[in-house]
């Protein structure tokens, strides 16, 4: 007896990898995924584009001129007014249903780093509990920072355990602390890549490459840890070429 065909609706696709997808589809993809905590997403995206397409249509048309030229560039000027001012909504509020979605859900805090511009190396779960308390590395221009995110006092001890086998690899390098949370003296999600970007700027480029390679002679004697699972948007990878530096 034959095994009945897998219909269409059975069969499903497999999550489309954001790295292979066109501009478009990046675009699309973040929009659904932004729709489903922000059903207003696309009322704000319409109405900045009215608001801020009205005022640039205003500003060129009361600039010298007459004719048709005038209407051409009022109506230009108008189109990349309101385009601006749209993208740069879409961009705000894509990444805060983003944040919003990957909150609390174990690997956040490295799906959140991964938006960091370039000259940052960010290594995910390097040391992490049974309860999926997780550490996770990043080395840049402030040095080390090491982020834990979990249960406040466990993560604090896996950071002092991590804080002193870097000391010993790395001992000239800053090393930071921040612990990922809503608590007192912990960094919300939303607010942990701005807050890693402010450390400073403490290390330059021949002393940070040194410093890389002290690290992976250091993670090569680890054992492989997987960073726990959970269900953080994958839109995140397609959304970061759009959200970088706003």
């Amino acid at each position: 007896m034959k095994a009945p065909k897998a219909s269409k609706a059975t069969k499903g696709k497999a999550p489309a990898d954001p790295g292979k997808m066109s501009r478009r589809q990046q675009m699309a993809e973040t929009y659904r995924m932004t729709k489903k905590s922000d059903p207003r997403i696309g009322l704000w995206i319409l109405g900045s584009f009215l608001v801020f397409g009205a005022i640039g249509f205003t500003i060129f048309k009361i600039l010298p001129g007459s004719g048709v030229i005038e209407w051409i560039l009022s109506v230009v000027g108008g189109l990349l007014f309101g385009l601006l001012a749209a993208m740069i909504i879409f961009g705000r509020r894509a990444q805060n249903a983003a944040y919003s979605q990957m909150e609390g859900q174990p690997g956040a805090a490295a799906a959140a780093l991964g938006m960091l511009r370039r000259g940052w190396v960010t290594e995910p779960a390097i040391a992490f509990n049974r309860q999926q308390d997780v550490v996770h590395r990043v080395v840049g221009p402030p040095g080390i920072v090491l982020i834990g995110e979990g249960n406040p006092t466990r993560v604090r001890q896996l950071l002092a355990s991590e804080r002193r086998k870097h000391e010993r690899v790395a001992s000239e390098a800053p090393i930071h602390e921040i612990v990922c949370g809503r608590g007192e003296d912990e960094v919300p999600l939303p607010k942990l890549v701005r807050k890693v970007q402010k450390l400073g700027r403490k290390v330059k480029g021949p002393e940070l490459t040194d410093i890389i390679h002290r690290l992976k002679a250091m993670d090569a004697n680890r054992s492989n840890i997987p960073i726990p699972k959970g269900p953080v948007p994958t839109s995140m990878k397609g959304m970061r070429g759009n959200l970088r530096g706003r």
